[in-house]
């Protein structure tokens, strides 16, 4: 397995470049088969729906001639004084009764003819509550219930109008398996507008939907709507008598705004929506294509899916035989890096090849000469400035500030005050002691701590005891290391600068921890400084004092930088009359 990890690792370009492409080549074969289908569906769907619109206009021009014959026939019936008799005219002997009726049967034969085409069912009756029905074996199944309907109710509501209802109540059997569509008009008297009576055209839903069904197929369905919403008939049995308020709004849409179709999510299915208003009817006519149903019988796209399949499988194999062979000079001048070990930079590579190949050996073993010369220097270089680093620490007292110090003690062993004298030479020898005999870089803070009090010490007994210093540091933080005298110098600016125009003041010197760095800060309550810079404090002319430390503040600063990183170092907030705070920001070390 390792030895196979290790040969695919020479490989690494080839295999790059073959996931790259095949990931391209997949993913515009995807892209284009998407767009081609899309773009396909909508050429077929509008083909389709344009000649759907004409299909429309077939099926309406069916509805008109049902109508016209309808109408017609409802005519006849208006002007006919024998039926007017009959639904008139009160009962009397059996003999004029029977006469009556057969006069009127015969009349409603005769204007039957008009709709004889259809196989419809005429149905009258009067206010004498006389009924006649040219087929009662399916409609009415009762005169009584047809004349307390609705259908009647809304007949007498308008008079004048031939109203097309959805009726299932009045089919004889009760059976609503198969409703009525039908067409009833008022009858009344041209002078005087009396209503005598009700004339109903009775058609099956059934064959109702023969004037469509010859243009329906699977997922291509018509449904037609009342003005109120409800499917009066339609292909799709299911939807007969529902209520489908959103399938109404979506047909007023198109009628309204003159579209010719909508794109819409409707009954459960993506579906285009074409519309037509039936006035005569007030119908709504309703062309529902199923986009689904319609392009899974139109368009293959296992075919499609599988065609693109093979294209990228030979697309595919076609790359990998021209990336396999254009990196193959490549994977065999990586196995040749591949034997340079880390030390050792004389290892040239075999130059051979193709000329880019040859190019790339010939920069490579001139980047090993280039390389070998840098690291020798750099190696001088360190051990150069490590010298110098070390010279510099022991080289940190002052001998202006030894002169007055020595010149301190005298005075005090002239006055006869020996232990401040002897005191002051203790706090001398160990200062020289933690700076000139010791060359470690790091101290931990109580050995800073110390070192700070004697330098403290040594300035009091040489300047006065006006400038009260005081130490606050948290009892986690005694044990850990900070660079030598790295707090010193703040404390050698404040004694010299900070209290020029004042007798007395206070420093404050607060070490801490914060997360993960050790916090030092020396506050004073001096004079403070004008235009200092708080991110680049190094820049201003304070750094230029050397009153005890060789490093100054600006080195001090640099020197963090450089031995923990950019985001440690110093910053110092100060401001005319408001005093000084300096912040160290070190990384917590415990050695």
């Amino acid at each position: 397995m390792r030895s196979f990890l290790d040969k695919l690792k020479f490989h690494g370009l080839f295999i790059k470049m073959f996931m790259v492409t095949l990931v391209s080549i997949v993913t515009v074969s995807l892209l284009t088969s998407i767009v081609m289908i899309q773009m396909s569906e909508r050429l077929f769907m509008n083909t389709f729906s344009i000649t759907n619109s004409k299909i429309i206009s077939q099926i309406q021009t069916n509805f008109e001639s049902f109508n016209y014959s309808v109408v017609t026939a409802s005519n006849n019936v208006l002007q006919n004084g024998e039926i007017k008799g009959f639904l008139t005219k009160p009962d009397m002997d059996s003999l004029s009764s029977l006469q009556s009726y057969y006069l009127a049967s015969q009349q409603m034969k005769k204007i039957h003819s008009n709709v004889a085409a259809y196989p419809v069912t005429m149905t009258i009756s009067g206010v004498n509550k006389k009924t006649h029905s040219t087929d009662s074996s399916y409609w009415p199944s009762s005169t009584e219930m047809l004349r307390n309907s609705i259908l009647t109710v809304n007949t007498l509501i308008y008079p004048k109008k031939l109203i097309y209802q959805l009726d299932t109540e009045n089919v004889a059997g009760s059976s609503h398996d198969d409703p009525a569509i039908v067409a009833s008009r008022a009858l009344m008297e041209r002078t005087s507008a009396n209503q005598y009576g009700v004339l109903y055209f009775a058609i099956k839903e059934s064959d109702f939907k023969r004037f469509y069904a010859s243009f329906t197929s699977n997922g291509n369905d018509v449904v037609i709507l009342d003005h109120s919403g409800v499917v009066v008939s339609s292909n799709r049995q299911d939807l007969i008598g529902n209520k489908e308020l959103d399938l109404l709004g979506y047909a007023k849409d198109i009628e309204e705004q003159k579209q010719d179709y909508k794109d819409v999510n409707v009954l459960g299915n993506s579906s285009l929506v074409l519309s037509k208003y039936l006035p005569e009817y007030n119908f709504y006519l309703v062309n529902l294509i199923n986009k689904q149903e319609v392009l899974s019988e139109m368009v293959d796209f296992k075919m499609v899916a599988l065609i693109s399949f093979a294209i990228v499988i030979v697309a595919l194999f076609i790359v990998f035989i021209i990336s396999r062979r254009l990196t193959k000079s490549l994977t065999m001048l990586a196995k040749q890096m591949s034997g340079i070990t880390a030390n050792a930079f004389d290892n040239y590579i075999e130059v051979s090849g193709s000329f880019e190949i040859k190019q790339l050996g010939h920069a490579y073993n001139y980047m090993l000469d280039e390389l070998n010369d840098y690291i020798k220097k750099l190696i001088q270089t360190q051990k150069d400035q490590r010298n110098a680093e070390l010279s510099a620490l022991q080289m940190q007292i002052n001998p202006h500030f030894l002169y007055n110090t020595l010149a301190s003690i005298k005075i005090l062993v002239q006055q006869g005050n020996k232990e401040k004298a002897a005191a002051t030479i203790n706090s001398l020898i160990s200062l020289l002691q933690n700076t000139v005999s010791n060359i470690s870089e790091t101290i931990t803070v109580s050995q800073e701590l110390v070192n700070l009090k004697n330098y403290v010490y040594i300035n009091h007994v040489r300047y006065g005891e006006q400038f009260v210093v005081n130490y606050f540091v948290a009892d986690n933080c005694y044990g850990y290391h900070v660079p030598k005298l790295i707090i010193q110098p703040f404390i050698e600016n404040a004694f010299f600068h900070a209290f020029q125009e004042r007798k007395d003041g206070y420093i404050y010197v607060l070490i801490s921890s914060e997360e993960d760095a050790l916090v030092c800060e020396v506050v004073d309550n001096g004079v403070g400084m004008a235009g200092y810079d708080q991110q680049n404090p190094a820049h201003s002319s304070i750094s230029s004092s050397h009153f005890f430390s060789g490093i100054g503040i600006r080195n001090v600063h640099d020197r963090i930088k450089l031995l923990y990183g950019e985001e440690y170092g110093v910053s110092i907030v100060s401001d005319i009359g408001e005093g000084t705070r300096v912040k160290i920001r070190l990384p917590l070390h415990k050695s």
